[in-house]
Parts: structure tokens; sequence; C-alpha cells
């Protein structure tokens, strides 16, 4: 296939911030992302859940805009805006009528430069976040299964291993100088990528981040966190238990081979083939044709990230909620079975040629959606700020589906044969818990 040609524009200030640009005039609308390499794994030890408390600190108001000025100009200009932590990035961005763009602009440098980080907002997003987890996880059927349980199973490295929605004690421990120093270590733009998308003027757009961004100090030279992990030469195991569901679970993780290698391209194809949804080989032969499981899941980076947003070690991650009659350890001997065919005959010829057409369709799908149908642009902004945080090439967007076409069938058996080993997984039984005697 020829090459996609998405104009990309890009150049960075002498602060180090990094502008990317894509315009495109369909409609007068602009998305306008900032794009942070500060994500759950790169937090400081002692510092666990940092990264995301930040995500809620960043809307509590900045040195010209009030607590929820922020908000408020953006949803009054007719826009929506919205953040998310990532493993490597946290983000924000806004989608607004192209004639708010400059207003948004200087919304996100004016928290960029002089973030409100005072007693009082710090006090209220820790309440915020703790009652998070307790809504979202500690209360929730199968809540953190597998993202928050896997990790330390999996990991030998703290910046992996940990929790990443914060320890409570770490959280609560936090001193007002702890906030402001990560703020001002980890908040600059000589750490941040910023785009626009839509509606833009190229030109203007970079005289616009000149006028907004130029003139915010730099920040720190940041040492790069050591993501490292040992070679792992055991089957790792742990079980969980299961406070409200009642259906066993089991989550089978498989390290990923690092972005842009020949390997890299290779595995996504065989995850495909894997987790493609009902045509997805463990799907298919664990719930349709056996019915030993209910349901099954998965992916890189399953479920918090995507193939294109990690910067260190990942998993691939399946996922089964299996039928109380079977046991975890037959459960497993039904999912190896699956495995290890794939390992010894590879995938039907015939088949690549559909999962390659999926796998098309869902990238450019992720081009031209939105996050849900709220954020135009949504998933091209991410391709751009991944690309240019960990890349330094946002214009590999227009050239990286390539790779993954050109996989073959020899290229998906020896992904298997290289990454789905029993030596190299790490397993979570979610068990339910044993209901009192009558």
């Amino acid at each position: 296939m020829k090459p996609l040609n998405i104009p990309i524009e890009s150049m960075t200030l002498p602060n180090g911030l990094r502008v990317v640009i894509s315009p495109d005039h369909i409609a007068p609308v602009a998305t306008i992302g900032v794009y942070y390499n500060i994500g759950f794994r790169i937090e400081p030890r002692g510092r666990s859940g940092f990264a995301h408390l930040f995500e809620h600190m960043m809307f509590q108001g900045s040195a010209n805009a009030g607590k929820m000025v922020h908000i408020k100009m953006v949803n009054s200009s007719g826009g929506v805006l919205n953040g998310s932590t990532h493993y490597d990035l946290t983000n924000y961005y806004e989608s607004v009528p192209s004639n708010a763009l400059e207003r948004v602009l200087w919304l996100e440098a004016d928290r960029m430069r002089a973030l409100k980080v005072d007693d009082e907002n710090l006090r209220n997003q820790r309440d915020v976040v703790k009652e998070e987890v307790r809504v979202n996880v500690l209360n929730q059927p199968y809540g953190g299964f597998p993202w928050l349980d896997m990790p330390p199973i999996a990991y030998r490295n703290w910046a992996n291993a940990h929790n990443f929605y914060g320890d409570f004690a770490d959280l609560d421990a936090a001193t007002l100088e702890d906030v402001q120093k990560f703020f001002k270590t980890y908040y600059s733009p000589s750490n941040a990528v910023l785009l626009m998308l839509g509606d833009v003027d190229v030109d203007h757009g970079f005289a616009l981040a000149e006028q907004h961004f130029g003139s915010i100090p730099s920040g720190p030279a940041l040492k790069p966190t050591d993501v490292t992990e040992p070679p792992q030469i055991e089957e790792r195991r742990g079980i969980v238990e299961e406070a409200f569901g009642t259906l066993p679970g089991i989550a089978i993780g498989y390290p990923a081979p690092p972005r842009l290698t020949p390997e890299w391209y290779s595995a996504a194809i065989l995850d495909q083939a894997l987790h493609g949804g009902r045509a997805g080989l463990i799907y298919r032969s664990l719930v349709l044709e056996r019915q030993i499981a209910v349901d099954t899941e998965g992916g890189i980076q399953y479920p918090v990230g995507d193939l294109f947003d990690y910067n260190g070690p990942t998993l691939m991650v399946s996922r089964l909620l299996h039928k109380p009659e079977y046991s975890a350890d037959q459960t497993l001997v039904a999912f190896d079975e699956v495995i290890d065919h794939v390992k010894q005959n590879g995938i039907d010829p015939d088949d690549l040629t559909p999962i390659k057409v999926k796998f098309q369709s869902d990238y450019f799908s992720m081009l031209e959606g939105g996050q849900g149908s709220s954020t135009p642009r949504y998933g091209l902004m991410h391709l751009l700020a991944c690309f240019t945080l960990f890349d330094n090439d946002p214009k590999l967007v227009n050239t990286v589906l390539a790779g993954f076409l050109a996989v073959t069938v020899e290229g998906v058996q020896s992904a298997a044969q290289q990454m789905l080993t029993r030596h190299n997984r790490s397993i979570v039984i979610r068990q339910p818990a044993k209901k009192a005697a009558a």
C-alpha cells in the first residue's frame, strides 16, 4: 500500500517544547493536546500515585485562571476537555471551535507556567483520588483485574511493579513541597509536546505556540528512569481474592517486544490473531467451542494502554473469566493448548489476510475517531504525541502501518515461539471469596 499522507509540521521552541501541527480544514474544529512524559512508572519511589494525582491537580486552577475557570471557558466555547494518565505519559486535551484555539492555548500555557499548587487543592484532590480507588477498584467486581494485580507479580523493578493508583500511605505522606517539586520537575516544556489538529493554520499555530509557551522556563534536565527488568527464568503466579464477582478469572501475561522492532510488528499481528474479538483464537476455542470460559479479552498493554503508547517493559495479557466447574489449572491447560498450537503450527495462511485487513481498519478508525465520539482526531493526536515523545518522529504515523502489513505467517509463528514461553510468563488467579456456610 502507499504510505499515508497526513499533513504534519513540527518544530521545537528554544525552551525544549516540541510543537506538532496537523491541519485539516474540513470542519471549523480544533483539537489541542499537551502530553507530558510522566506516567505511572516514571513517578519516583515513595511517590506512588503522584502521576495520577497530578492529572487531577491540573484542573484546580492556575495563576491567571482560577478554580474551574479552565473547564468553564472550554465548555462555554462549545468545547470538551479531559485528561488521562498512562504508563509513560499524562495527557490533557480539548476540542473546540477553531475560533477558540488561542483561548485554549493560553489556558494550557498558564497551567504549565504556574499551576496553583496549594494545601487546599492538595487535600481535596488527594481525597478525590482515594475515593476513586474505593469506587473503581476496592468496591467493584474484578476491580483492578488484571491491570493492578499483574504488575507486582510480573515485575521486579519497583518502577514497573508498584501500585499505580498510589498507596494511600504515600498519598497521605505527600507534603506541599513534595508536590511542588514534582510539578517543577516533570511539568516543564522540555518534557512535553504540544499538538494542534484540525482547522489550524500552520504558521499561525507556531506563532501562537511561541507567544504563549515560549517564555516558560525549560525545566531541569531529566535523567531517564531505569525501567529495565532482570531476565525472567521461571513462571510467576499470584492469587487475588475476588470479593464481589462469582466467576473465577485468570490473567496470563507475556513480555512484549520493544516498540518499532521487527518483533514488535509480528507481535501485533499475533496479538490480533489471539485476541481479535469473537474471531480471536482464544475466544473461539475457550468460549465458543469448548465452553470453558464465558468471556476472554486481551492484548498488548491491555487494558490500560495500546500498542503505541508504551516506552518500556509491558505485557501481552489474556484475561479469562471461566465457569466455576473448571479449576484454574484445567482452564490454563485449555488455554495452553491454543498457545501451543500457534507455536507449533503458526496460524492458517488463509487467516492472515483478514487479520491484516482488520488491523488496518482499526488503525484507520483510530486516526479518524475520537475518545468516544466527543474528541475529534483524538486517535491521531495520541499517535502523533507518542511518536514524538518516544521516537522523536511524528511522521511515523504515515509509515508505521507498512511494517504490520509486511508480517508473514512465519513471522507470526516466530513471535509466538519467542514470546509465549512458560518460563517467561506471569499468571494472576482471581479467586472468588468462599461464601460462609448457611
